[in-house]
């Protein structure tokens, strides 16, 4: 799918995108690819990082405007949509320029694909588009029905688009691993909740799931992959062993525990080997004969999920243990103080609203479930 390719990746320049693109030239052969996003430094700091290679091609543009859009799908022939407004707080301030972009942005690029015959696109979801409790959240809910729906409208042409939903990104910018490592030699480091979970997926694995879909999607379905989770108090422990934990209280918008698949959703969900796939609504109405039997076809190859089953970080069968997240930040991110307490079982939190008491908290196991570790905590 890839070999050959002439391959566009919208927010190119961000976190995922280099990724992308850094994996993609080291596993195939693409003819092209095409860097689209909005800031002039990163795309000329990412030139200068490839020495000018010729297989990169840099096109400043906003995803927003649809003109400009359309002349870098010219002659494309795979499209990865990464660019959003990925900032909780910050959309819940500023609405409108989120729906913008996430929102009307995800219109651009499906017309854009539709109108330049590109043959396959995936789109970057969030967990937060599940059963979302903030705008962020909404409006990638919002995006991911736009592309679903968005193969009803293709005609006769061979484009087809999927989507990849997955929690937290490790070492992203933004997230929380470089936020506590770059807090880690402080007293304290504030924590919003201490029974917060997180799913744990890296850059690389968000990157093969793309490769997934590109490879398998028939058009519509979400991919959710299967990852390991982890409170977010034992990954502050890890990063900095010696720093109490101070509850703040969780931000605007902010969910306790991530889910990437609801009850609701599950209904039309199936379960593979290391992902799940969430397929739209079997219609003959709206899809051709011979596309509505492949989907049937796929449907039966894959295993149907339990009465009530829902995908949460807290609720997770796989949790991370907190050595090999701290072996990651050190081949990633940076050196870690390697202690006993940091090995240890028990973590101290201090509540804001009582500066004089503290709790102690034990490490999740990977093998114990959330509940059971709460309970431990209560007794």
């Amino acid at each position: 799918m890839l070999n050959d390719a002439t391959i566009l990746i919208t927010g190119g320049t961000g976190s995922f995108g280099k990724k992308f693109v850094e994996m993609t030239l080291a596993k195939y052969k693409p003819k092209k690819i095409i860097i689209y996003s909005r800031d002039e430094m990163k795309q000329w700091e990412m030139m200068n990082a490839y020495g000018g290679d010729e297989r990169l091609r840099f096109f400043q543009g906003d995803i927003r405007d649809k003109s400009r859009l359309k002349r870098a799908c010219e002659g494309v022939d795979v499209l990865i949509h990464a660019a959003a407004l990925k900032i909780v707080p910050t959309a819940e301030y500023n609405p409108f320029e989120t729906i913008k972009t996430n929102v009307l942005g995800a219109m651009n690029v499906i017309d854009a694909a539709i109108d330049g015959g590109i043959k396959r696109v995936v789109a970057l979801s969030t967990d937060k588009a599940c059963n979302p409790i903030n705008l962020y959240g909404a409006t990638k809910l919002c995006s991911d029905k736009l592309f679903v729906a968005g193969n009803s409208y293709v005609g006769t042409q061979d484009t087809r688009f999927s989507v990849v939903r997955y929690g937290n990104v490790m070492g992203s910018r933004g997230s929380v691993l470089p936020f506590f490592y770059s807090m880690k030699d402080k007293d304290e480091l504030p924590i919003t909740d201490a029974a917060m979970t997180r799913f744990m997926i890296t850059l690389e694995q968000g990157v093969e799931l793309v490769w997934t879909a590109l490879e398998e999607a028939l058009g519509g379905e979400i991919f959710v992959k299967k990852i390991p989770s982890m409170r977010v108090v034992d990954i502050a422990k890890t990063i900095a062993p010696n720093a109490k934990l101070k509850f703040v209280g969780i931000r605007p918008g902010e969910k306790i525990h991530e889910q990437m698949i609801s009850q609701e959703d599950a209904r039309n969900a199936r379960e593979y080997d290391g992902y799940f796939k969430i397929f739209p609504h079997l219609d003959p109405n709206y899809l051709s004969k011979t596309h509505f039997e492949q989907r049937k076809a796929e449907l039966g190859r894959g295993r149907p999920l339990p009465e009530g089953f829902s995908y949460s970080s807290d609720s997770n069968t796989e949790w991370m243990d907190p050595q090999n997240l701290a072996d990651w930040i050190e081949a990633e991110i940076g050196p870690l103080e390697r202690t006993s307490a940091s090995l240890s079982t028990r973590i101290e939190i201090l509540s804001e609203s009582s500066e004089g008491d503290s709790s102690e908290v034990p490490f999740a196991s990977k093998s114990e479930s959330l509940e059971k570790v709460t309970s431990r905590a209560k007794s």
